[in-house]
């Protein structure tokens, strides 16, 4: 096991005792969510994370779980030292609603029966998934989660995060994804669930029991699917034209190729870990989902808070690069504060769950929380209150400065002098610094965010904050060059 995995982990439960009211208006009782944690809650429970799954993902974002070939589907970017770093971040995953790894899906017992749900489990939306991650997230007594990232079906969920909870994130980062699903992606689904229902085994939904499952139905759907999350680029790099298990070409029905054995081990892989009415359910819910209002994505995020980067994949085709610049366009248009990114990959749509290092390097730019202490200066002129304005006038061209603090003995802050209040000196011909110091200062600690000060200024229309302790003596200095300069 590597150093910097997060090593053993269990997943873990949560049993809702109220009922979950559905989009459609129908009800759930006795929900239970699968989830897993990697990392530490802060005391100020500011540093949470919430990654969200794909299609056919789960809870085993990052680690081991004993027994395990493989770890967490997400484990090039979690763990101690990159860039979702578990000894910094507390990161959650959960399973889905409607998912049949430990969240109440199709599978699960209905309540009211005693019998799996099948078909009687309600249609549900990519909503009401998000609904039910508010709920894990509550339970932590979390009020704001530092980030909400997710890849594909993943990246749905972060849109719908920032559109139903506008509040509830600093930092949204949806990947490989798209803000309403388009008619070809509604076509491949359809027909990977009319190939699941037309198996005689799936037995209208209920082949639970039976002992036989649509297993011939799920393969194809899978294999169907997984032509989507490659390029033509990746699967002729992987296999070209290459024969599987033989020398020539054998002019049957038979299988030739190593690209088609490929496909029929995937099929065959998946239903062994997925259940074919989650998948049903699931890939409705990805049809359903349009964050557009009256037809306009604008209209869709008109009150979205949060700094967004979006990311898309240049080889992706299943949801292409122009989805994500629509969605960047919607934001820009309401004046959100979004950053855009194209991964170069050959892998197509799977680039998400495989470029380590574009993925790390983007991340890792967005997320920096960077601290005043961070970019401060601490070698600071200060001045007293006594002091005439031709002390000052001499400290600032000295020291090439255009912002003075004002302090006691005790260095504690009282005031600010600044440049203009120098000019507005000689046009009153006042020379008492008292008089035409700035008094009412705006100020900041040096354990703030870049973010948070950032805004401060701007709110204002100030281009400097004195930074002070506890006690309020002066510790240093910060202005927008500072910010400007050392973050470029």
């Amino acid at each position: 096991m590597d150093k910097d995995s997060v090593g053993i982990v269990e997943t873990q439960y949560l049993n809702v005792d109220d009922p979950f009211v559905v989009e459609s208006g129908k009800s759930l009782d006795n929900i239970t969510i699968a989830y897993e944690t990697y990392g530490e809650l802060n005391k100020e429970k500011n540093n949470a994370i919430l990654i969200c799954h794909a299609l056919t993902g789960d809870a085993h974002a990052a680690g081991w779980h004993e027994g395990d070939k493989k770890p967490g589907w997400w484990e090039i970017i979690i763990g101690p030292g990159k860039v979702l770093d578990s000894e910094k971040y507390f990161i959650i995953c959960s399973n889905v609603l409607g998912g049949c790894k430990g969240t109440t899906g199709p599978n699960s017992i209905n309540p009211d029966t005693g019998y799996e749900y099948g078909v009687d489990f309600p249609v549900i939306t990519i909503k009401d998934m998000v609904d039910v991650q508010k709920i894990l997230v509550d339970s932590f007594d979390i009020t704001q989660l530092y980030a909400v990232i997710g890849g594909s079906m993943g990246g749905m969920q972060v849109l719908q995060w920032i559109v139903s909870y506008p509040e509830m994130m600093k930092k949204a980062i949806p990947i490989a994804t798209t803000a309403r699903s388009s008619p070809q992606q509604i076509a491949f689904n359809e027909v990977g669930r009319q190939s699941i229902v037309s198996d005689p085994n799936w037995k209208q939904g209920n082949y639970y029991g039976t002992g036989q499952i649509p297993k011939n139905g799920l393969s194809i759907a899978r294999m169907i699917a997984h032509i989507t999350y490659l390029s033509d680029e990746s699967m002729f790099i992987k296999f070209g034209r290459d024969l599987q298990d033989k020398d020539e070409i054998s002019y049957d029905l038979s299988m030739d190729f190593q690209v088609e054995s490929y496909l029929h081990h995937q099929g065959e892989s998946f239903v062994k870990r997925f259940d074919a009415n989650s998948y049903l359910y699931i890939t409705k819910a990805v049809d359903l989902f349009d964050l557009a209002v009256n037809n306009s994505l604008i209209d869709g995020f008109k009150d979205i808070k949060c700094k967004m980067q979006v990311i898309s994949v240049d080889s992706d085709w299943l949801y292409p690069t122009e989805q994500s610049t629509e969605i960047v366009t919607a934001l820009n248009a309401n004046d959100v504060e979004v950053s855009f990114s194209e991964i170069k990959s050959n892998y197509g749509h799977d680039a998400f769950l495989l470029e380590k290092g574009q993925l790390n390097y983007l991340l890792s730019k967005f997320l920096s929380d960077n601290i005043v202490a961070d970019l401060m200066i601490t070698d600071v002129p200060t001045i007293r209150e006594e002091d005439n304005v031709k002390k000052a006038a001499k400290l600032m061209l000295d020291e090439n400065v255009t912002h003075i603090p004002v302090v006691t003995d005790d260095n504690k802050l009282i005031g600010i002098v600044t440049s203009w209040d120098l000019s507005k000196s000689i046009a009153t011909n006042n020379e008492n610094l008292k008089d035409i110091m700035t008094k009412t200062v705006k100020y900041c600690y040096s354990t703030d965010s870049i973010e948070d000060i950032t805004r401060m200024m701007r709110k204002f229309d100030i281009s400097c904050l004195p930074v002070v302790d506890e006690d309020f003596v002066v510790e240093g200095l910060i202005t927008n060059d500072h910010i400007n300069n050392m973050l470029s």
